[in-house]
């Protein structure tokens, strides 16, 4: 079963590059959604990744 993670960063740049990150992981576009507005990234994903999918918001200085 999939689990939505989200992520919320101070300012767009955070934002682009968490998302970035978890393309280059593997995660398939279509289950990441960037919010522009709220700079909030949102994943869904096995919740046995959940882990790593923190890891890699962490990196980028999760707010």
């Amino acid at each position: 079963m999939n689990k939505t993670i989200n992520g919320a960063y101070d300012n767009h740049d955070q934002a682009k590059n968490a998302w970035d990150d978890l393309i280059a992981t593997g995660i398939p576009r279509d289950n990441i959604f960037i919010d522009e507005e709220a700079k909030v990234v949102k994943v869904s994903v096995p919740a046995e990744t959940e882990r790593e999918i923190l890891e890699i918001f962490g990196r980028h200085k999760l707010h």
